[in-house]
């Protein structure tokens, strides 16, 4: 039958179908925001667990970073009794057997030395006549003087490394851990020191890019996965040493043992025994310092 003959439908059945659809309606609209709050709902929950998530992970990043460390433990290979590591010709590195650190063996402390005078610190006496110049230098990571005199002098220093002239023991320390949140200054020496043991020929590299990468101070530092990415893109693997902190007691000592030699502050440079400052306007250039130093050693 065509719609023109079908039965023309009454008022009280179009009424009746005008509410049914109206009903259908309602019932659609109810169901879609029965859905929208449970999605809501469900949103929120995704949300708070997603937060507190991160929230764990923050907090157990910190936990961990910021655990009390032992007061024993491994001594890295190549690097000495003192905490240093030393460079020679083409980066070239001293070998040293790998060792451990007791805390409590640390002596008690002295003064610091002015400039120009003997300084007090361990195994920084002048090399034998026509050997090359023995250069130590006290650094952290976040230090910006640290970098702004490797910026200054690395050039130099290298070149007269590279010309056999001098050789250059850096001894990295945890100084400036309250300087960030996670301490930074140790964390960054753990892995320079993991570098030092596993791939002695990386350090030189590792350590000058700590310091084209230095964080600045007050921040928290490059996290353990950059420390390990940098060490990664030299070809070193350093993951188990930065996870496991197995270097810490070693900076925890060698940063005490600094102390307890009168070191106060970083950079502390000695050359052939001798202290060399650093903010003091007074102060020879360091330059002309080391210059003069290898002149005298003729």
């Amino acid at each position: 039958m065509s719609p023109a003959n079908q039965p023309r439908q009454t008022k009280a059945e179009r009424t009746a179908a005008a509410r049914e659809k109206a009903r259908l309606i309602r019932e659609e609209q109810q169901k879609k925001a029965r859905r929208n709050k449970l999605l809501l709902r469900w949103g929120v929950v995704v949300a708070l667990v997603a937060v507190i998530a991160v929230v764990a992970l923050v907090v157990t990043t910190s936990m961990r970073q910021n655990a009390p460390i032992g007061d024993t433990g491994p001594r890295a290979a190549n690097m000495n009794q003192y905490g240093g590591i030393t460079l020679g010709k083409d980066t070239a590195v001293t070998p040293v057997p790998a060792s451990t650190v007791n805390v409590a063996d640390v002596p008690t402390a002295s003064s610091k030395p002015t400039q120009g005078q003997a300084a007090n610190a361990p195994g920084i006496a002048a090399s034998a006549k026509g050997e090359p110049v023995k250069v130590v230098i006290y650094v952290d990571f976040i230090c910006p003087i640290c970098k702004q005199f490797e910026d200054t002098y690395a050039t130099t220093l290298n070149q007269d490394r590279n010309d056999g002239k001098i050789t250059i023991e850096y001894r990295p320390l945890g100084f400036l851990d309250q300087q960030s949140t996670t301490n930074y200054s140790s964390r960054a020496a753990n892995a320079a020191a993991a570098v030092a043991n596993s791939y002695p020929d990386k350090y030189a590299a590792f350590f000058a890019a700590l310091y084209a990468q230095q964080p600045a101070e007050g921040s928290a530092g490059l996290s353990d996965q950059k420390l390990k990415d940098i060490a990664s893109g030299l070809g070193a693997d350093i993951s188990k040493a930065v996870d496991d902190k197995t270097y810490r007691p070693q900076v925890k000592f060698d940063t005490q043992l600094a102390l307890a030699s009168g070191v106060s502050g970083t950079p502390t440079v000695i050359v052939d025994g001798k202290q060399w400052g650093v903010g003091d306007a007074t102060n020879t250039p360091f330059d002309q310092f080391l210059a003069a130093a290898i002149t005298a050693k003729g």
